[in-house]
């Protein structure tokens, strides 16, 4: 039995050996992953092992791209990467690095997403990102706009996100709330309903059932100009 599904393993290639390379590194499975792309949750099931569907859409990949912390590239066909060049692996030695995504989290009433691709990095070092409880942390960076989180969070910071798989908890979280983006603390408000708070008591909580709003990411460090 054992032999069988190493033989299956070995039978998958490309875009889906990575992706099951990296699920079983990050050790999120891949119903989970299924549900953060919205999927049902046998879906990259059936595509790592059946094939179906034959790839990944575009904004699939970029998804898991941005949580896997890889470029967006290694999970693409062969045919789709005939002019790219493959990407080296992104932690080596000492550091660490951080993709920054080109969208903006609104701290306000809420930025329509766009591109969400990384344009850019953060490097860090693994030992500050240990000493900091974030060593097994999967992170990207992206700025705030909107000053409805300040004093905490101002125009401009750059917020890491950790996105890892984790039951839900009060705190200052990255959300989806239909197509806009939003940094909000987000608190329990009863049975399967959410409020979102902000800091600046100019803007009204905002409550809505669980459901509605995605949790992108939980807020874990903060950076800006002095």
């Amino acid at each position: 039995m054992q032999e069988t599904h190493q033989n299956t393993r070995d039978a998958i290639t490309g875009p889906r050996a990575r992706l099951l390379e990296l699920s079983q590194a990050r050790g999120v499975s891949l119903a989970a992953l299924s549900e953060l792309l919205g999927r049902n949750p046998s879906y990259l099931q059936q595509f790592i092992r059946k094939g179906s569907p034959r790839k990944l859409e575009e904004q699939d990949r970029a998804t898991l791209a941005r949580f896997l912390g890889i470029e967006e590239v290694e999970l693409r066909e062969t045919q789709e990467n005939s002019y790219v060049k493959a990407p080296g692996r992104r932690e080596t030695g000492d550091w660490r690095e951080v993709p920054r995504l080109d969208l903006g989290a609104s701290a306000g009433p809420g930025r329509v997403a766009g591109g969400e691709a990384a344009f850019d990095t953060f490097r860090f070092s693994r030992r500050w990102l240990e000493e900091q409880g974030l060593a097994r942390a999967q992170l990207f960076a992206i700025r705030v706009e909107g000053d409805s989180m300040e004093p905490l969070l101002n125009d401009g910071d750059e917020i890491l996100v950790d996105c890892s798989p984790r039951p839900f908890r009060d705190g200052i979280h990255v959300v989806r709330l239909g197509e806009a983006v939003m940094v909000k603390r987000v608190a329990s408000a009863g049975p399967d309903r959410v409020v979102l708070l902000s800091q600046n008591f100019a803007y009204p909580p905002v409550e809505v059932a669980a459901d509605e709003v995605t949790i992108i990411g939980r807020v874990v460090w903060k950076g800006g100009r002095v």
